[in-house]
């Protein structure tokens, strides 16, 4: 059992945090800290002050991809949501229902054979659900180039909590880097996105490291919060010995958003040693399973129903966990992508 919270509306994040006064830049959010469950409040740009010399965070460089297209089932219009590209090349959808305040509602009634024709000319046919837990995502083929699709017709996926769409711009961090083979996330790795040029200019100067790994994420449910689907991930081999090197000389080993715990988790084995790995994941940390590698990870607030929250617990433990989201609530910090974010370290 997770830690349960009510998140109020006006809570959620609407805008980008560049567009909500004159002069804001990425890093203007708000930061909280969980060191066990002592909490303290900080703004997102006193982070540097608070990591020390030899810590190391474990970045995502998945670039967000345009993954939200137009279409129409027969005479009925749709929205799809590419979320993941599998090996055979077919792509795990999702059809939902436009509504005017972004693809909210997920389409009922989806069975196999259904066909979409997509803005432009490109058409997929659903061919069977994902996986055996529900009909949400479907496996389809889709002949053709899929990605100069999303280049051409896509925008960013967005749901109802935000105002308006933002230009896919807005949903790349600073350390997105183009895949060789075009590949990328549904969903921004969100955590990353206040993160500058000059943050991290800084944090080098001051000793904290950094250690790229890629997870492409798939498009997450709105409504039902399941756990993530398998995803793609890679941790390249300067990485893994980099890890394994701060942890050797008694730095922390930091993530960057959840993402990054999955790949980097994914790739240490049971003796908690990081190896090169490159493949699909379907890992999903818990409480049970632990944490091996990371002492810490920077993520935003998640909905009470939310799966991430049980990683979370992984790190620090429910007590320290329920603590943070009670100062989240009552410090009106903000939620979404758009949001604050929440440093949580072992106590």
């Amino acid at each position: 059992m997770t830690v349960i919270v009510e998140v109020p509306e006006e809570l959620s994040a609407r805008v980008p945090v560049e567009q909500r006064g004159p002069g804001l830049e990425r890093d203007a959010v708000r930061l909280l800290v969980s060191r066990g469950t002592e909490v303290s409040h900080h703004a997102f740009v006193e982070l540097p002050g608070l990591l020390r010399a030899g810590d190391l965070l474990v970045v995502n460089t998945s670039p967000t991809l345009a993954a939200a297209v137009g279409g129409w089932v027969g005479h009925t219009r749709v929205v799809v949501h590419f979320s993941t590209r599998g090996d055979d090349g077919r792509w795990a959808v999702e059809l939902r229902d436009p509504d005017g305040r972004g693809t909210t509602r997920a389409r009922a009634g989806v069975r196999a054979s259904t066909e979409v024709r997509l803005v432009g000319s490109a058409r997929l046919v659903l061919e069977e659900p994902l996986s055996a837990r529900g009909e949400r995502l479907w496996w389809a083929r889709v002949p053709g180039d899929v990605l100069g699709v999303l280049r051409e017709h896509g925008r960013a996926i967005r749901y109802a909590y935000t105002e308006r769409d933002q230009p896919l711009s807005a949903y790349q961090t600073v350390f997105a880097l183009p895949s060789p083979d075009g590949a990328g996330s549904a969903e921004m790795p969100s955590a990353g996105r206040p993160f500058t040029a000059r943050m991290v200019a800084e944090l080098v100067s001051r000793g904290v490291q950094f250690a790229p790994v890629t997870l492409h994420t798939g498009v997450a449910s709105a409504e039902a919060h399941e756990p993530p689907y398998p995803e793609r991930f890679v941790v390249p081999e300067a990485s893994a010995r980099l890890i394994g090197a701060v942890r050797a000389g008694g730095g922390r080993v930091i993530a960057v958003g959840t993402t990054a715990v999955r790949a980097v988790e994914s790739a240490a084995g049971a003796d908690g040693v990081v190896r090169s790995r490159a493949g699909w994941t379907d890992l999903v940390v818990t409480p049970e399973r632990g944490v091996r590698v990371v002492d810490g990870l920077l993520t935003g607030l998640h909905e009470p129903e939310a799966s991430h929250l049980l990683m979370l617990e992984a790190v620090a433990g429910r007590a320290a966990i329920g603590r943070g989201y009670e100062e989240a609530l009552r410090g009106r910090y903000l939620w979404h992508e758009f949001g604050d974010v929440h440093l949580v370290l072992a106590e």
